[in-house]
């Protein structure tokens, strides 16, 4: 538990970018998650291991991806 001790205000922290993106896809699938975050890995014959390829290099798509995922689970609390 000392881990989530250490940033107590990081919703993001120790969650995988892995967990993040199949969260998405099983929430939004491809097609809308295409439409939200326009992105190629996730428009044109998407993955979850090209998607994760392509957002490990590219930190402004890695930042949309985690701002959706959490208006994603805010989103679902409100169901």
């Amino acid at each position: 538990m000392k881990e989530s001790s250490s940033q107590p205000n990081n919703p993001l922290h120790g969650i995988k970018l892995v967990d993040m993106v199949e969260h998405l896809v099983n929430y939004y699938g491809w097609e809308e998650l295409g439409q939200r975050i326009t992105i190629r890995c996730f428009t044109h014959d998407p993955s979850i291991n090209s998607s994760l390829k392509f957002l490990r290099k590219t930190p402004w798509a890695r930042d949309r991806v985690e701002g959706l995922y959490l208006k994603s689970l805010r989103d679902a609390k409100k169901k």
